[in-house]
């Protein structure tokens, strides 16, 4: 289900919101009457960014409210009204450069987000606003519906967010937009030739499945988004403890993300032939679970030696990529929730990006600066190949040692991608631990808008 923006078209008896500068809050609290000013005064406001301060009018009711925001804010930043406001219809009132208004606008829609659920009392209704005439209302809607989605997926229990589950979203969406959908399941992934996709799910009673998403007109450029859908991560033989296993209800944060990648780019109809392809499984232990040091022959042919059966979402991508990669696609990006190694390295909320193409890399990275959606580019380092070297298969899908694991990982995949398609791989995390300003404690779809924002910018109209 669609999420409903927290926005009206107008109303006559909206209050409005200023926006103040931090380093002119001095200016404005002396612009004010003596009495508001003492009101302000008297709620101990020290005119902070983030601030806020709801105002009386002469009648004792509320007249407006102030906000105040860094000199140079970003769009986070104004994703603290959704939760600081009181419910009523608030009208934004000032400059929010370089924030554009359309940013606000998701800023306020993705800091509304709740996920209730499984909660028998629901969130309440909170501040409604006014539409700003110079946002993109297309675009804004698109965004906030795309990331809600994904964090609705990222955040059910996997009791409910299976295999199947996890196809049905895709085919809804599918549906939505009137893309084509298939998805080979079971048995039939070893019939069509995704042997490793079905060696990591075969163990668990949810069959393995790849949806396969196509949307838009042959001649368009084509764009090709693949996705890590491990629905539950038990570790497989190789069973993780029980700390590890706690949040592996978010491993198929990557699969979330490229759905909502693709929800974007057809709910604004951006001219590409987009494809979608998700390896959506449970890793799970039974008597025919794979095994360490059995080998697997992939789509590609190659031959994989199991160093670990916890990494294996390496596994389930590689099919998917090589299928992907057949198309020569103008571009083709991968989102995993991939390597503990990466988070060690560089924290949850700095996705890590892999890429063989240094003008794709480029476009990503200034995208995610320009819609404060950050990653930051790691190595594709060769002399680390040769750590994934095995004595009884082309290559193991771990290294020999402990170093360096988000850079073998991503070596490890870029063994199924022809140096000719441009290529971005994605190692992140699809998780906010606490609650932040527009980012409420939950699933998160990292780098999703500054995916859309380079495909946008490189194929748009």
């Amino acid at each position: 289900m669609a999420m409903s923006l927290p926005f009206v078209d107008r109303s006559s008896s909206s209050l409005p919101v200023q926006f103040v500068g931090h380093s002119k809050w001095g200016a404005w609290l002396k612009a004010q009457s003596a009495v508001r000013r003492a009101w302000v005064e008297s709620l101990g406001i020290p005119g902070l960014p983030g601030d806020i301060a709801v105002l009386p009018g002469d009648d004792g009711k509320a007249s407006g409210a102030v906000f105040v925001i860094p000199n140079a804010p970003t769009l986070w930043d104004f994703g603290a009204l959704s939760s600081k406001l009181p419910v009523g219809t608030w009208r934004l009132d000032g400059e929010t450069g370089p924030v554009s208004m359309t940013d606000v606008v998701v800023a306020i829609g993705l800091g509304a987000w709740t996920f209730d659920r499984y909660r028998a009392t629901k969130a309440k209704p909170g501040p409604r606003f006014v539409w700003p005439a110079d946002a993109d209302r297309k675009r804004a809607t698109a965004t906030v519906e795309a990331i809600s989605m994904a964090r609705n997926l990222i955040t059910t229990p996997s009791s409910d967010m299976g295999p199947a589950e996890l196809a049905a979203a895709a085919q809804d969406l599918a549906k939505t937009h009137k893309a084509r959908i298939k998805v080979i399941a079971g048995d039939d992934l070893l019939k069509q030739n995704y042997p490793t996709i079905h060696a990591v799910g075969r163990a668990s009673a949810r069959a393995p499945r790849l949806i396969d998403l196509t949307w838009g007109k042959a001649s368009h450029p084509k764009v090709t988004l693949v996705g890590k859908g491990v629905c539950f991560d038990t570790g497989g033989l190789d069973l993780k403890p029980a700390a590890g296993m706690l949040m592996m209800k978010k491993d198929m944060g990557g699969a979330a993300t490229v759905l909502a990648v693709a929800s974007m780019i057809m709910a604004t109809g951006l001219p590409v032939r987009l494809r979608v392809l998700v390896p959506a499984v449970e890793n799970s232990v039974s008597g025919n679970a794979f095994r360490p040091m059995d080998v697997i022959t992939t789509r590609k042919g190659i031959t994989v030696e199991i160093g670990n059966t916890d990494a294996e979402g390496r596994l389930i991508l590689c099919d998917a990529l090589h299928e992907g990669a057949s198309e020569k696609p103008a571009m083709m990006v991968d989102c995993a929730t991939l390597t503990g190694a990466a988070r060690v390295a560089l924290g949850p909320d700095l996705p890590a990006l892999f890429c063989n193409d240094d003008k794709l890399a480029n476009s990503l990275i200034a995208a995610g600066e320009a819609v404060t959606d950050p990653m930051w580019r790691m190595p594709l380092f060769p002399a680390y190949r040769r750590m994934l070297d095995s004595k009884v298969a082309d290559i193991n899908n771990v290294s020999a040692g402990a170093f360096g694991g988000a850079i073998t990982a991503a070596l490890y995949l870029k063994e199924f991608v022809p140096d000719d398609v441009p290529w971005a791989h994605f190692d992140m995390m699809a998780w906010n631990n606490t609650s932040r300003p527009g980012r409420p404690e939950g699933g998160e779809a990292q780098v999703a808008r500054a995916i859309y924002r380079t495909i946008a910018d490189r194929f748009g109209k």
